[in-house]
């Protein structure tokens, strides 16, 4: 799988901005077999842990909803869109909590569906901070239009033929700790290492995430939230993120992120109201490929629903 993430080797070509061409077929076949990062980046990935962690559902004690779209390498033809769509809730005795998520993810002629259940049971201690395990189960449809690629081998053999629909179930684990002013999780959202074309060259890798992070108060108008994320898989370089966001006034979120020599970037959020909380977000690459392409841009949308007569929490940092 090479999802929105993969580096991409550059020829200086005034024609890569014109069409899918070499860089693609690199992108999308040698980084299989050199078993590069596969799962997508966001910037506000501080707002998306489920898509990574199923430990995290019904962290928050009330029912969210949180959309995010991501346009990586805008004006690159065939570059990277992701979406996906996730809401948990804990269950009326709070251990327990459930949740769902779905992924559109499309490069070029390969495009994934992902829809997963997340499943969480939390251990509660008295100052109130909970650990939480949690299992996720799903499935990949992965698609493949092997023939609007222009290649430069005729008959390579891994692209010889389409792939329609091909359903790829896979299960993650993951583990949570919350309390009052920090967090740290970690996971393995496919532990399952399947096939894209019944070969053993094209694989889902295996993928190792960790985060952490907190809220400090500057002052009464100002708090501060750092947060980080580590993504490890075999054959490919430690991944590493890091955000920081300033909240001014429990409603507009500063922030700016760095992913280790890859992107940088920055983040605006506001708390429109104690329920919503709207994000956008743009970053700019560190590598060759930023001469292609004009940028990579992020919206997020979360929603949350009160279970309880008490409402909801808000301002929620995490």
């Amino acid at each position: 799988m090479v999802s929105s993430k993969d580096t991409f080797t550059l020829k200086t070509n005034s024609k890569l901005k014109m069409k899918i061409n070499l860089i693609i077929i690199l992108t999308l076949f040698s980084a299989w077999k050199s078993f590069g990062q596969q799962e997508a980046h966001f910037t506000q990935f501080t707002d998306n842990q489920l898509f990574v962690n199923p430990a995290y559902a019904g962290s928050n004690g009330s029912l969210n909803a949180t959309a995010i779209h991501r346009e990586q390498w805008v004006g690159f033809k065939g570059s990277p869109s992701t979406s996906t769509f996730s809401f948990h809730s804990p269950l009326n005795y709070e251990t327990v909590g459930l949740g769902m998520t779905v992924v559109n993810d499309q490069i070029g002629p390969l495009s994934q569906n992902m829809i997963y259940s997340d499943f969480s049971y939390s251990l509660k201690f008295s100052n109130q901070s909970r650990l939480s395990f949690g299992i996720k189960a799903g499935i990949n449809v992965i698609s493949l239009n092997a023939s609007t690629l222009n290649t430069t081998e005729e008959n390579d053999p891994n692209l010889a033929k389409d792939i329609r629909n091909q359903v790829n179930p896979n299960i993650g684990f993951g583990m949570y700790y919350r309390s009052k002013n920090w967090f740290i999780g970690a996971s393995s959202p496919k532990l399952f290492e399947n096939s894209y074309d019944g070969t053993s060259l094209n694989l889902e890798k295996r993928h190792f995430f960790m985060n952490t992070g907190g809220i400090f108060t500057l002052n009464p108008t100002w708090k501060f939230r750092p947060v980080a994320q580590v993504k490890m898989t075999e054959g490919a370089p430690l991944s590493l993120d890091l955000s920081f966001t300033g909240i001014y006034k429990e409603s507009i979120y500063i922030g700016a992120i760095y992913r280790f020599n890859a992107a940088t970037g920055v983040l605006v959020q506001f708390q429109v109201a104690p329920a919503l909380r709207v994000g956008i977000a743009t970053e700019l690459g560190l590598t060759d490929i930023r001469k292609y392409n004009d940028g990579t841009y992020e919206v997020m949308l979360s929603y949350d629903i009160a279970r309880k007569k008490s409402g909801i929490k808000s301002p929620r940092y995490f």
